[in-house]
């Protein structure tokens, strides 16, 4: 039996700049973190008594005879690329619910996709293994995604992700701020649950059709990813800056699509700007799902109270991406 234990992300800037309709010709970037809050993987071979030959369980129970019966799309198609040729078994669980905006379809296929190396008694590396996510989700099921996703999820960590054309692919370079400013920077983090489910793919797959009417916006997006990290760099007195780009990026993200924000999102996040946040976001491709604040810790009372109504997520950084947390043959 196998368990893969695999991290959502949350995305800071340069969120949109990862679709490859953007990065192959104008190059992209993004700033994110993978928090504690887990997609666990639970994978063995079947033993031949059953009338059915694979078992999947997730929101869903699925006991078929052939790969191509199944209709979780990433269990599907990650079987097939890995040639499985024995009956198994395959059960997820998450910490957070699905279409939540945090990476948590990628974060599957990342966790099933180790999860099956293990099983065939292969050694992968994260870089090999956030690539073939990315063949899965976006050539073999062919969902309107991105790329930092499934990056994120393989590696782990506070990183600076960059995207090049065909040929320079994707960079991972680790954000290297020290203890105390990475203290800081998540105290001043609140992550609340919008409590509206959405679908990535209708939000993602419009906004990739705009795409070639919004390079301005895009452009100053990526930019973004820079400036933050300057601001990282500088003292914990001018964090308060990294929420207000925060704000901007918001700004911006919101013209990309009209199918990013809607009036109840809104509501909250002016909210939350009038009890004393100082900029924010929402998780993943837009809709709905998890929104992020960044609200100095004297003010943070304030904006929960404001809150109160929704439920408030603990988080942490992270460091570890996909890994194993039981191996057994």
């Amino acid at each position: 039996m196998i368990i893969t234990r695999t991290p959502f992300r949350i995305s800071f800037f340069g969120g949109g700049t990862d679709y490859p309709v953007w990065y192959l010709e104008h190059g992209g970037a993004v700033l994110s973190t993978t928090i504690n809050k887990f997609c666990y993987i639970t994978c063995r071979y079947l033993p031949p008594f059953f009338d059915h030959k694979f078992r999947i369980r997730y929101t869903k129970r699925e006991e078929t005879q052939t790969i191509d019966e199944i209709a979780h799309p990433s269990v599907r198609e990650c079987l097939r690329y890995m040639g499985i040729d024995k009956g198994v078994e395959i059960v997820h669980t998450g910490d957070i619910p699905a279409l939540s905006g945090i990476g948590s379809s990628s974060s599957f296929t990342v966790g099933l996709l180790n999860a099956l190396y293990a099983l065939k008694g292969k050694v992968v590396t994260k870089r090999r293994l956030a690539f073939d996510a990315i063949h899965v989700e976006q050539n073999l099921i062919g969902e309107p995604v991105g790329s930092q996703d499934q990056t994120a999820a393989a590696f782990g960590g506070f990183n600076r992700i960059e995207f090049g054309g065909i040929k320079d692919g994707i960079f991972v370079q680790t954000i290297p701020i020290n203890s105390m400013k990475l203290e800081y920077l998540q105290s001043c983090l609140l992550f609340y649950f919008t409590g509206f489910p959405r679908y990535a793919s209708e939000v993602a797959k419009k906004q990739i059709e705009q795409t070639p009417q919004k390079v301005k916006e895009l452009s100053l997006m990526k930019e973004m990813v820079d400036e933050a990290i300057n601001i990282l760099d500088g003292p914990v007195e001018r964090f308060h800056e990294f929420g207000k780009l925060l704000h901007e990026s918001w700004m911006l993200k919101r013209k990309l699509t009209k199918l990013i924000s809607n009036g109840s999102i809104d509501d909250i996040y002016q909210a939350a700007m009038n009890a004393g946040a100082v900029g924010g976001k929402l998780c993943g491709a837009g809709g709905g799902g998890f929104i992020l604040f960044f609200v100095l810790p004297e003010d943070q009372d304030k904006v929960k109270d404001r809150l109160k109504d929704l439920i408030l997520v603990p988080i942490r950084f992270e460091n570890l991406g996909s890994h194993l947390v039981f191996y057994s043959t």
